[in-house]
């Protein structure tokens, strides 16, 4: 959503316009169970026993078909390597679904918090649907991972934003959770051993790519040197072009990216000592509280009025804190 989600809901990073635990808590084992893929009789995100929300969260309903499916498999590729260490989502049914009084906006929130004994924070997906006066609409949707103090690696984090059917935003990246230039081990563990950087450049030769610049220099500074932040923008091929890029491009390299997370960040061993636990502590906190003013704190009551966005952004409080 902006966190932008601007995951960074993650509602988006930033809307284009409209053209708690203690140190102590995180005491993980050297070896970390195995993940087990999501079983039949799981939680998973589509079970019908968490009600519409949960449903009208998978739907994707307002996007194409290749920019839906790119966000079912994600969705799906997290559940089943993370299902077995997450809880229930426990969002009231009125911020897993909102809309504005004049029917012309509507959202879905979707967090799932990790369970005490894992190293994910929780899981936050959501859509943004709204109907623009100049007529089209504007769709953004978004994954984000976060990771807790037991683990030093990096957030995971997608949005998509389209104001067109021929128009695309896209904000792929892992936001670190360190001081690049203090902890240079740390750039070459998580950005360049990981080739992340031939990630990005594949898509920056797409021709109708160009680069992307948030308006909230924050924003830029707290994204990785990896990031994929790019604008692609179809006119002349026109939907269909824009939907062989979604499928031949954006898609296998998000696939990608969110494997190197899993693998490397989400069960990667680290050794973080009491020291860094507190300071990981205090960074996330900061940069997710500083998240939802610059992002949601504008953009949701601005769509939503001012009584749903603070029903919807008290929840987020809840879990950003």
């Amino acid at each position: 959503m902006a966190v932008v989600t601007s995951h960074f809901l993650l509602p988006p990073l930033c809307l284009p316009p409209p053209s708690s635990r203690t140190a102590s808590h995180y005491s993980v084992s050297p070896k970390r169970p195995p993940i087990m893929a999501a079983s039949s009789s799981s939680s998973s995100l589509t079970d019908p026993q968490y009600g519409g929300g949960r449903s009208r969260f998978m739907e994707f309903p307002h996007v194409s078909a290749p920019h839906r499916d790119l966000m079912v498999e994600l969705v799906s590729a997290v559940e089943a390597r993370l299902d077995s260490y997450l809880l229930p989502c426990t969002l009231p049914p009125d911020v897993q679904y909102y809309e504005n009084q004049s029917g012309t906006a509507q959202a879905t929130l979707h967090v799932r918090s990790g369970h005490d004994s894992s190293p994910i924070d929780f899981v936050l997906g959501s859509w943004i649907h709204c109907q623009l006066p100049s007529g089209g609409a504007l769709n953004i949707t978004s994954l984000s991972t976060y990771l807790n103090p037991s683990t030093d690696a990096p957030n995971f984090l997608i949005e998509l934003i389209r104001s067109s059917p021929t128009s695309l935003v896209l904000i792929l990246d892992l936001p670190p959770r360190k001081d690049l230039a203090l902890h240079p081990d740390y750039l070459q563990t998580f950005y360049e051993d990981t080739k992340l950087e031939s990630r990005r450049q594949l898509l920056e030769k797409i021709p109708e790519s160009q680069p992307y610049f948030s308006s909230s220099l924050y924003i830029r500074c707290i994204v990785s040197p990896t990031a994929i932040m790019t604008r692609i923008e179809t006119e002349a091929g026109g939907v269909e072009r824009m939907e062989e890029i979604l499928q031949s491009h954006v898609g296998p390299v998000a696939k990608e990216v969110l494997g190197i997370w899993l693998d490397q960040c989400a069960f990667g061993e680290r050794e973080v000592g009491d020291s860094e636990i507190s300071y990981l502590e205090k960074r996330d906190r900061l940069i997710r509280s500083k998240t939802i003013e610059i992002d949601l704190g504008s953009s949701l009551p601005r769509l939503f009025g001012p009584e749903t966005a603070g029903r919807v952004l008290e929840a987020m409080r809840g879990f950003f804190k």
